[in-house]
C-alpha cells in the first residue's frame, strides 16, 4: 500500500514573512517530504492586531514562495471572519482531503508550550498530527513541558513519532522537527528596523523587500494600531 504524501499547513500571522519563516518552511518540507501550505491568519486569538493588512500579508507570501517547490500560500482563514481558530481550518481541510489524508499541523516550540490555551486544542489530533519546529537555543523537552506545561506534556506523552512516520497515519501523532541552525530574523524586530531605518533587507526575499518599500509599510509608529479587515 502507497503512503500518501503528508500535507504540512504552517499558520501564523506573517507580519511580515521573512527569511527564518521560509528557512522552516522548507525544512518541514524537505524533513518530512511534505507539501507545505502556509495559512496567515485572519485575526490571530493569541495575539494583538496585525501591522499590514490581511491581503498584503497574503500578497508578500504568494511573492515570498513564487517558483518554491513544494510550497503554497492557503488563504482560507482569511476569507472567514473572526478569530482564526486552528480547529476550525483543520476541519475544512479534512473535510476537502478526506479522512485518510495524513496532514500536519506545524507550530514553533513555544507555540507548544501554550497548545494547552488553544482552542478545543485536544481534539485537534481528531484532525491532524502536531508538529513543533525545535529551534536551536530553545529545547522542549519532556522535563520542560512538565515544569511549564503539564497538560500538554499528558496529551502528547503517547503520541510521540518519529517524523517519517507521520505520513503513515492520518492524524493523532506528535513530532519534533529540529532546525539546523538557529534565525535570527523575526517579524517584530523586522518591522522595528524597518521603522527606524535600520538594515533589513537581507532579511526578505527581494520581491517581499520591494513590495514592502512600495507599499510604504511599517513605517510609520501608529501602524500598530491597524488591525486588519
Amino acid at each position: 500500500m502507497s503512503v500518501r504524501k503528508l500535507l504540512v499547513c504552517y499558520g501564523g500571522t506573517f507580519d511580515p514573512v521573512h527569511n527564518g519563516h521560509l528557512a522552516v518552511a522548507r525544512a518541514a518540507r524537505d524533513g518530512l517530504g511534505a507539501e507545505v501550505a502556509l495559512l496567515p491568519a485572519h485575526d490571530p486569538p493569541h495575539k494583538g492586531p496585525t501591522r499590514a493588512d490581511a491581503m498584503q500579508r497574503a500578497e508578500m507570501l504568494e511573492l515570498a514562495v513564487a517558483g518554491e517547490a513544494g510550497l503554497s500560500v492557503d488563504r482560507r482563514e482569511l476569507r472567514r471572519d473572526g478569530p482564526s481558530y486552528t480547529f476550525d481550518t483543520l476541519g475544512e481541510l479534512r473535510a476537502e482531503h478526506g479522512e485518510a489524508a495524513p496532514i500536519a499541523w506545524l507550530i514553533g516550540a513555544d507555540s507548544l508550550l501554550q497548545l494547552h490555551a488553544w482552542h478545543r486544542w485536544r481534539e485537534l489530533f481528531d484532525r491532524a498530527h502536531i508538529v513543533a519546529v525545535q529551534r536551536p537555543g530553545s529545547q522542549v523537552d519532556a522535563a520542560r513541558l512538565r515544569q511549564q506545561a503539564p497538560e500538554v506534556l499528558a496529551e502528547i506523552a503517547g503520541r510521540w513519532l518519529p517524523p517519517a512516520d507521520l505520513a503513515a497515519a492520518a492524524n493523532g501523532g506528535f513530532a519534533l522537527l529540529p532546525m539546523p541552525q538557529l534565525r535570527p530574523e523575526s517579524s517584530t524586530e523586522l518591522r522595528r528596523r524597518i521603522r527606524t531605518g535600520g538594515d533589513w533587507i537581507g532579511w526578505v526575499p527581494p520581491a517581499v523587500a520591494a513590495y514592502i518599500v512600495r507599499e510604504g509599510l511599517y513605517r510609520d509608529p501608529g501602524d500598530i494600531l491597524v488591525p486588519s479587515p
